[in-house]
């Protein structure tokens, strides 16, 4: 079977590959770039394949105006208009150059999301290796299209487009050119509690588009994305951090070294034990063939005896003949004589047929 596939850096990322587990620095930089560049280190500690961006200005994403349309009202930024928060979160664009500078030289793949086509010019100076679609962003195809048309990778998240506008963008990465595309599944809550997550849609995503399809998770640990795994998702990305207490925009629902390090060692477990369809015996199982039942004497037999039921059970070790002979074996005779506590084996009651 053929597995729908995309390469970003060299790394081959499809259902049958490990999956590939994106750390989203976001704003948990909190307006340091040292802290951004310790956030790089700690990616690449703890087995990331990549750590993505986000790069706009406050002024490419929205209007500097408070006015009611402006205005967060309710949940994590309560209150805050749309430019104070992005002038908090993004991402200066000088520090672009010594983070893609600084990620290259420890070997850990650096690329981000695009909010503007300027962005996008910005990162291809940079050579990014492919480029991520925000969900918010999934409806803006002008801007997936402007992606697409660099030749790059792209994958976008979903969070509140619906079927109709999955396609849609999809349509239009493609229709410009885009000719390795994943999508992920992603709930737009932060955080989103697990059971918003219907992880079931994740393989109805890959039957339905036939794309590369992973997880973009927001819930507060790693159950909900290990579990995507044995779905079928074959990325994962989640909001990473030093400290989830650090008070930043993004910090409280963002994972830490530690749990970064389990999602990577995990989720590479969960695919590994996916495996194949194999009824066969497995390697880490031969030694334990002995500990099966099987037929023993429970007493001495002179040749010619027959073989009464007082006279055989089963029993563990596993070195006589399958319980399943037990009713073949009674009423037949022993060729040779035997002791109480032998395995039963076919060649001591001279029957071919088992």
């Amino acid at each position: 079977m053929s597995h729908p596939y995309i390469t970003i850096d060299g790394r081959r990322i499809a259902a049958d590959a490990p999956p590939y587990i994106i750390a989203e620095l976001s704003a948990n930089h909190n307006g340091k770039l040292e802290t951004a560049l310790k956030i790089i280190d700690e990616a690449k500690k703890a087995g990331a394949d990549a750590i993505k961006l986000q790069t706009y200005r406050p002024d490419t994403i929205t209007l500097d105006c408070d006015s009611e349309d402006f205005r967060i009202e309710g949940g994590l930024w309560d209150s805050r208009t749309l430019y104070e928060l992005y002038e908090e979160a993004h991402m200066p664009w000088e520090w672009h150059q010594p983070l893609f500078e600084h990620a290259r030289k420890l070997g850990i793949t650096i690329f981000s999301s695009p909010f503007d086509t300027t962005a996008v010019d910005l990162l291809e100076d940079l050579n990014a290796p492919a480029y991520k679609i925000a969900s918010f962003e999934a409806i803006d195809l002008p801007l997936i299209e402007y992606v697409a048309k660099t030749g790059k990778p792209m994958i976008i998240s979903t969070g509140m487009a619906d079927a109709e506008e999955i396609q849609e963008a999809i349509e239009a990465a493609q229709g410009a050119g885009c000719k390795e595309l994943a999508i992920l599944h992603c709930v737009s809550g932060y955080p989103a509690p697990p059971e918003d997550y219907n992880l079931r849609t994740i393989p109805d995503m890959i039957e339905r588009f036939g794309l590369v399809t992973g997880l973009s998770d927001h819930t507060i640990d790693n159950t909900t994305a290990i579990t995507s795994v044995a779905l079928g998702a074959s990325l994962i990305e989640k909001h990473f951090t030093l400290d989830r207490n650090g008070g930043g925009p993004d910090d409280s629902f963002s994972l830490e070294p530690a749990e970064l390090a389990a999602l990577c060692r995990d989720a590479k477990s969960a695919w590994q034990a996916l495996g194949q369809v194999d009824y066969g015996r497995k390697s880490s199982e031969q030694g334990n063939v002995q500990f099966r039942r099987s037929l023993y004497f429970v007493k001495d037999l002179k040749a010619g005896d027959v073989i009464t039921e007082d006279a055989v059970r089963s029993v563990r070790p596993g070195y006589g003949l399958a319980p399943k002979h037990l009713s073949k074996v009674i009423g037949q005779q022993v060729v040779v004589s035997v002791k109480s506590h032998s395995a039963v084996k076919s060649d001591i009651i001279g029957s071919k047929d088992i």
